[in-house]
């Protein structure tokens, strides 16, 4: 008899243990909850960008466009790239928007919908030493300073690939051009639509090598694995914004893919 209780207070003890993690919620959930979850980081423009409290970008445009679509209220769950894909695991947002490069490594633990922009790792300098960068070897260099933000793809590409400069870490993806621009550090490796977007944007800054990038990736929406119904209407939904303009409105709004 002891052992049979002990067994039962087991059982439920797992049972509201299983209960009190959070999971990712179905498409159907959603639907029926009326409210679409978006995580973003609000640190990268133009994407995602927290502006006191009111988020700014592309993929933010985006989102509103598929709220809209869906007839569902939007909202916006502040996440890092540090815990950007746990966030995603635990049920904290429904879909990822800020700018998010599809890799292999990610798409292991979820899913992405079709690449909506191609991009390539470039460097970011200060316009007036724009002659010294042509090269990797002009950036990984001693003397050089890179700044980095942890936890995303700019970092890996860094730290993979920089053996000599000195590598500054920024707890804020946003500080770093502006560190760049003052003279803190010397080079920003990042994703040349964002390196476009600030070297239109700030003439202190420029991108030297977008000739010549070092990468070539595609950005996504981040879903969780295995709710394929979810992916499908996300993408119908980007086809759709294809086929009617809306992307191309939208990419030319904040994207400056002119200067590319």
């Amino acid at each position: 008899m002891k052992r049979i209780l002990a067994l039962s207070l087991a059982s439920a003890l797992l049972t509201c243990l299983w209960a009190g993690i959070a999971q990712a919620r179905s498409f159907d959930e959603i639907m029926s909850s009326k409210v679409l979850r978006v995580g973003t980081t609000g640190d990268y423009k133009p994407f995602s960008y927290n502006n006191n409290g009111k988020y700014e970008g592309f993929d933010i445009a985006v989102a509103e466009s598929f709220a809209e679509k869906l007839g569902v209220k939007l909202e916006f769950v502040p996440t890092t790239w540090k815990t950007l894909m746990q966030d995603l695991k635990d049920g904290k947002y429904d879909i990822g928007m800020s700018g998010i490069t599809r890799t292999i490594a990610r798409q292991k633990e979820a899913c992405f919908s079709q690449g909506y922009v191609t991009f390539g790792k470039t460097p970011l300098v200060a316009a007036a030493k724009a002659a010294d960068f042509k090269t990797m070897a002009d950036i990984d260099r001693k003397g050089v300073r890179i700044g980095v933000n942890p936890g995303g793809t700019n970092e890996k590409f860094v730290r993979a690939n920089i053996k000599n400069a000195e590598i500054v870490v920024f707890e804020s993806n946003l500080a770093i051009p502006a560190a760049v621009a003052d003279g803190k550090v010397d080079v920003m490796i990042t994703d040349s639509v964002e390196a476009i977007f600030y070297a239109a944007t700030n003439p202190a800054l420029a991108a030297p090598m977008l000739d010549n990038l070092f990468t070539r990736s595609q950005l996504g929406y981040l879903m969780p694995a295995g709710d394929s119904r979810l992916q499908d209407t996300v993408n119908f939904m980007m086809d759709e914004m294809i086929l009617k303009g809306e992307m191309d409105q939208l990419k030319s709004l904040y994207l400056h893919m002119d200067r590319q």
